[in-house]
């Protein structure tokens, strides 16, 4: 099983690459949905002692936390600290079960990939990428955004360039789906025959 890990600075386009690829049968993991999941699970209690006042009602309270991170920015790192090992765990379940089902391809969907690591994890890195002007754009439209919430994630995620030095293939989004879509079949047709060896190296055990 060839393992993908998808990703992308924010607004780039990493949701419609990953819905397409989902459209062509192949499972993807998005680990902001494992955040928010946890968020209502297993990390509550965890951020709660690190974070006091930041839960209610058996859930993080997204914006106390925001508020909590933006006051001492020195706590992104707790935060990650508690959150990246229980992602990894979530991720190891994904790949075992499609490991089980016999996928030929399995997606990990990850904003932060290099900065965490994910990348020496999988087979193949795969960057989505718009000039920044269209990530600004995008970003912006978001409900709540700002440009003080913008220039603080932009602050933690490692620049669009590098990610597309670092990357085995990148993808231009700022074309429109279709020309996007073009881009992901053409990657899918080149990786079809490449070996697969990050699975039973990094996540199996074996």
């Amino acid at each position: 099983m060839l393992i993908i890990g998808l990703t992308g600075s924010i607004g780039m386009g990493k949701s419609t690459a990953a819905a397409y690829l989902r459209q062509n049968g192949i499972a993807v993991f998005d680990a902001d949905a494992a955040v928010h999941a946890l968020y209502s699970g297993a990390a509550v209690p965890l951020i709660e002692g690190a974070f006091p006042g930041t839960t209610a009602n058996g859930v993080v309270d997204r914006r106390l936390l925001l508020q909590s991170l933006m006051a001492d920015t020195s706590g992104f790192a707790r935060l990650e600290a508690i959150v990246h090992p229980l992602v990894r765990e979530a991720e190891r379940t994904f790949l075992a079960a499609e490991h089980t089902r016999g996928a030929a391809i399995a997606v990990l969907e990850i904003p932060l990939l290099f900065e965490t690591g994910g990348d020496k994890l999988v087979d193949v890195t795969v960057v989505v990428s718009a000039g920044p002007q269209e990530q600004r754009r995008r970003v912006l439209e978001r409900p709540g955004m700002t440009d003080e919430k913008l220039a603080e994630i932009l602050s933690r995620q490692m620049a669009d360039a590098e990610k597309r030095q670092r990357a085995d293939f990148v993808v231009d989004t700022s074309r429109g789906v279709p020309e996007m879509a073009a881009q992901m079949d053409r990657i899918l047709a080149e990786i079809a025959s490449r070996p697969a060896g990050a699975y039973q190296r990094c996540w199996s055990g074996g």
